[in-house]
């Protein structure tokens, strides 16, 4: 089974710091295009591909019956990790992928980004607003603590309360009883507060009571539990910094924690008593890297799985001892406008720099973006004018929105329209007031690529006569990068940033104005209200929300708070000798209990 997607700036969006397009498939090469399929025939076929998947089901298991025991597999990274490994409170990538090694959800999602049984099923009520979770019973906690209906109320009970400190609340907020519960002004700093909407039946069963009914209810409601007794006694306050989250975390996972070089490298064992069975490996070990040497510590045997830049990924093409895997990503990447700064409840759109979208339309146009994946992807990744993965079934229409191709005269053009131009003769633009117009763009550190894409990024503007800098004239270390653009650091003009995003493309987590993670700090009525209708009762109607968010897609490509650049093709390096990985949208962690290595 298929964990759950986690949100990182990952929620209804995950930082890859982190998400449909042409469901077309080729026609089969034996079949005439005017070929007619009879409904005999379309049953016929779909019981043959349901055979043809038992019989894959059961080559799996006979594979996995015979897959060696024993070694470990080092799954690399190139960012230093936080160290927040607590599901309920991680904020990136880096911290992510660990989590995915130790912990799992009770909901998971399946080749189509449908929800799917993982640790419970479920019943929801003819009103779709109450849901009944039935867990897997005997699954146990790294402790050795039995997995409770309890510890998914904790769970909830946690990120309700007003002194949580992550930022995952949009993903609780509709629970009965749950915003009353954040806007308690008297309340107990040393304990979680039930909420109303929550009932426990049994150790095993728990239900669930929603404000209102909606298409996402069971994609965007939060079902990853946290270990209660793990954590009895710390104040919710405490968690995020306590020793049983940075030094001595515990999941349900495959893996289980044996030791923490902050930032470097955190060593797992097999968990034995795992639900799912004791793993194939006897350990794994999380490295961080020098992105840099990524495809080289591959060919050495140093790192074993890993996500290489194309730029690498060319290069290992054809080497011994080295496969390599592709996968269209649930992420994007963008650059971000800094419209305005984050009040500590709202987004406030306040600096005027860039208030006339003409000059953010001039950017879009001013930036060669298939020149950027030529040049740094070797032609890994597709270019998008909207902020959706393009494997996302709500990627809208193209067709329907502006193209801002590369055109540095119609960047050039939009610029004067609004008011840009060389007063001095010095060859920059002085803005509308005759101001001197200067631009600090952001950027992450981190791969061989990051610093001439980068540099080629600034280009670009300064050849349509933006006075563009890199910020400080440096790249930034992961975690610095998005504590700064977090905090709307007064120096960001342009930043670089990606998503990885949920299984369900609903904008909330990233695009409202309570939304911490709109990072672009955007705020428009219109977007408000079109993604509220993404969530209605009518949306049920998987036609009608289509088309809602068509239209949202279209808005925000005419206003273009960020420019989106690129939905990725993702490369994974992995060495031969290990089998059983599977490579998904979002990472490569996926069952990794079924992992193995050839001896």
């Amino acid at each position: 089974m298929k964990k759950s997607l986690l949100l990182s700036v990952l929620l209804s969006g995950s930082i890859v710091m982190a998400a449909c397009g042409d469901d077309t498939e080729p026609a089969d090469a034996d079949t005439p295009d005017d070929a007619e399929e009879t409904e005999e025939s379309a049953d016929d076929a779909d019981d043959d591909e349901d055979a043809s998947d038992e019989d894959a089901d059961e080559e799996d298991e006979a594979a996995q019956e015979d897959a060696p025991q024993g070694g470990t597999v080092t799954y690399g990274y190139t960012q230093p990790f936080a160290g927040i490994f607590d599901i309920a409170h991680y904020g990136g990538q880096d911290d992510a992928l660990a989590l995915g090694l130790m912990t799992e959800g009770l909901v998971g999602t399946d080749d189509e980004l449908l929800p799917e049984p993982n640790l419970a099923t479920w019943e929801m009520s003819d009103d779709g607003k109450t849901i009944t979770f039935h867990i897997e019973p005997g699954v146990k906690w790294h402790n050795g603590e039995e997995l409770t209906a309890q510890d998914m109320a904790y769970a909830w009970q946690v990120i309700a309360h007003p002194d949580y400190t992550a930022t995952r609340f949009s993903n609780v907020e509709m629970i009965v009883g749950a915003q009353e519960v954040k806007d308690l002004e008297d309340y107990d700093a040393e304990a979680t507060h039930e909420l109303e909407g929550v009932t426990i039946i049994d150790d095993h069963t728990i239900q669930v009571e929603v404000v209102e009914a909606a298409p996402n209810t069971l994609l965007n409601l939060w079902t990853n539990p946290i270990p209660s007794a793990h954590y009895e006694g710390l104040a919710v306050a405490e968690m995020e910094e306590a020793d049983q989250v940075r030094r001595e975390p515990v999941g349900l996972g495959p893996f289980k924690v044996t030791n923490i070089v902050p930032g470097e490298q955190v060593e797992f064992e097999a968990f034995e008593d795992y639900w799912q069975g004791r793993p194939n490996l006897d350990g794994v070990i999380y490295r961080i890297i020098d992105g840099e040497m990524a495809g080289e510590l591959v060919q050495q045997g140093e790192v074993d799985i890993i996500d290489v830049p194309p730029s690498q990924a060319v290069d290992l093409e054809g080497v011994d001892g080295v496969t390599l895997e592709e996968i269209e990503a649930l992420s994007y990447s963008y650059i971000g406008f800094k419209l305005g700064h984050w009040d500590g409840e709202k987004v406030v759109m306040d600096n005027p720099k860039f208030e006339d979208k003409r000059v953010r339309q001039a950017f879009a146009h001013a930036i060669n973006r298939q020149g950027i994946i030529d040049a740094f992807s070797e032609g890994y990744g597709t270019v998008i004018n909207a902020p959706e993965s393009v494997v996302s079934w709500a990627y809208p229409d193209e067709s329907t929105l502006t193209d801002y191709d590369y055109n540095p005269e119609r960047a050039a053009e939009l610029l004067a329209e609004a008011g840009y131009e060389d007063v001095t003769g010095d060859g920059w633009l002085e803005d509308p007031n005759g101001e001197e117009f200067t631009v600090n763009f952001m950027a992450m550190s981190g791969t061989d690529i990051s610093e001439p894409r980068a540099t080629y990024i600034v280009q670009n503007l300064q050849d349509v006569g933006v006075n563009a800098s890199l910020q400080d004239g440096q790249l930034f270390e992961f975690n610095l990068f998005y504590d700064l653009v977090e905090e709307d650091d007064a120096d960001i003009d342009l930043f670089m940033g990606a998503w990885g995003l949920a299984a369900d493309p609903d904008p909330s987590g990233l695009w409202r104005e309570q939304d911490f993670w709109n990072f672009p700090r955007w705020v428009n009525e219109e977007s408000e209200e079109l993604i509220v209708r993404g969530l209605s009762e009518e949306a049920m109607d998987i036609d009608y929300r289509t088309e809602v968010y068509q239209e949202w897609h279209q808005l925000v490509n005419e206003e273009l708070p960020m420019i989106p650049m690129f939905s990725p093709t993702t490369v994974y390096a992995i060495d031969s000798e290990v089998g059983g990985v599977t490579v998904g949208v979002r990472d490569a962690t996926e069952d990794a209990h079924l992992w193995y290595r050839n001896q």
